[in-house]
């Protein structure tokens, strides 16, 4: 119901495009948003945007990644710039039926996951 695609390697400093194919029953009016993984590490989020498309960013995150929402395709996206190695991580796509949270433990649906490396 949530398929991510996008993810690979990358130096730092370089970008890439995360996008998540959903459903239309998941995408539509719900919250919908970014979470990232690394090894021994707790899930945390990274960005999240409303149905209206109001965005939420990690403060690690703010002004080099960008979240928004393609309402005809259902789609999501995550531009990621100015890529660092603390980046690296598996970056999940998710959605809620409900007003977003910042919890791993509150969201509905999840995708499989695509993998983020930086290096250099």
């Amino acid at each position: 119901q949530l398929v991510e695609s996008g993810g690979g390697s990358v130096q730092t400093g370089g970008s890439l495009t995360l996008s998540c194919k959903a459903s239309e029953y998941i995408y539509s009016g719900t919250c919908v948003g970014w979470f990232r993984q690394s090894p021994g590490k707790e899930r945390e989020a990274v960005a999240s945007i409303t149905a209206d498309n109001s965005a939420t960013y990690a403060d690690s995150v703010k002004g080099r990644f960008t979240i928004s929402r393609d309402k005809v395709q259902n789609i999501l996206y995550l531009q990621m710039d100015s890529l660092k190695p603390e980046d690296t991580a598996m970056y999940y796509c998710a959605a809620r039926w409900s007003r977003c949270s910042s919890d791993w433990r509150d969201w509905d649906y999840w995708g499989q996951g695509t993998q983020v490396t930086v290096s250099g």
